[in-house]
């Protein structure tokens, strides 16, 4: 496993790390989660990101890692909890806050991040987001000074907002998803830049697009109503390239990430023993060579911006309702 710093944190993560949102009920059976999570510390990992929005994500980590004596720098999330949400109720936040410690058998937490930050429609943080002001960052500045956590993060799906956020120089690591994978490459316009100038860890979220890089999906391409004909055009381009070098997607696509150096750690959403294999010996395979790294460039510039009606995460594999919303990162 290879490691790289996570910014000016003077921490060392794993290039591969455990996104908690399948370390849930949503990713199956209590002991399968738990036999997925000291495999994947038993192979390198040893970063995990989880949050209150992660159904019981906390709690079942809590749980795991109690029976675990490898060393694992861990961030939650503040956003949703409790119910009904104020992001703006100093209590409630610390409240969430000594929650997670709670669930996660904590007494400090590495990183503690502001869950989508970047979409005040979602959770309205701010009274100035151009300069981070809010009663959450008085939160953070309170248990940063007494020792509780040890960093302060953003985790976010927008491409350009979540700057304005990392220019203010206040955070030390960005988590950001949904614009950070192989075809959907808006945070390299901005998120990336911004976060490399102020020294920032960056965590690559959703690294197969929720599912949609996870796989082949060569039917359902043809078929689909909710595919534009340019997105389209650029998965037929991509699947040749599949056929042609012989790479399964998923592995491309994380080796895509990793060889992008300002890139600290790429989560995966393992759910088993065999998906952490499988996702840490792709890594093991290092960055994709250039000639390749080329010919992707010209498949994803095919598609350089998100469609304005294209569904937030392509549903491949699963009904579309309509309702193009992001998912939890």
């Amino acid at each position: 496993m290879e490691y790289r710093a996570l910014g000016g944190t003077g921490l060392s993560v794993s290039v591969l790390s455990l996104g908690g949102l399948f370390v849930s009920v949503a990713g199956g059976p209590f002991d399968r989660a738990r036999e997925a999570v000291h495999h994947a510390q038993a192979r390198g990992v040893n970063y995990i990101d989880t949050a209150p929005m992660y159904l019981d994500s906390e709690d079942v980590l809590g749980r795991i890692l109690a029976d675990s004596t490898e060393p694992v720098i861990l961030s939650t999330k503040l956003g949703s909890r409790p119910q009904p949400f104020n992001p703006r109720d100093p209590a409630a936040l610390l409240e969430s806050f000594e929650t997670s410690c709670k669930l996660l058998g904590r007494d400090q937490i590495d990183i503690l991040m502001i869950h989508e930050p970047d979409r005040p429609r979602q959770f309205d943080w701010w009274e100035a987001m151009d300069d981070a002001r809010g009663p959450v960052m008085d939160v953070i500045d309170r248990l940063k000074g007494e020792g509780r956590i040890r960093f302060a993060g953003l985790g976010g799906t927008t491409a350009y907002d979540m700057a304005r956020l990392i220019r203010t120089g206040r955070f030390d690591v960005v988590l950001t998803a949904f614009n950070t994978s192989l075809l959907w490459r808006e945070a390299w316009h901005e998120v990336i830049p911004a976060a490399a100038e102020q020294g920032m860890g960056i965590v690559a979220g959703s690294p197969l697009q929720q599912g949609a890089l996870a796989r082949v999906w060569r039917e359902e391409v043809e078929t689909a109503t909710w595919l534009s004909k340019p997105r389209r055009e650029q998965f037929r381009k991509l699947y040749a390239l599949v056929d042609e070098v012989g790479i399964p997607l998923p592995e491309l696509s994380l080796r895509f990430l990793l060889s992008e150096p300002r890139i600290s750690t790429i989560l995966m959403g393992a759910r088993s023993v065999a998906e952490v294999d499988d996702n840490v010996d792709a890594m093991a395979k290092g960055p994709l060579p250039a000639d390749l790294l080329a010919r992707l460039d010209e498949i994803a510039a095919m598609v350089p911006f998100r469609p304005h009606d294209e569904p937030f995460a392509l549903p491949f594999g699963r009904a579309y309702t309509g309702t193009p919303a992001a998912g939890p990162v």
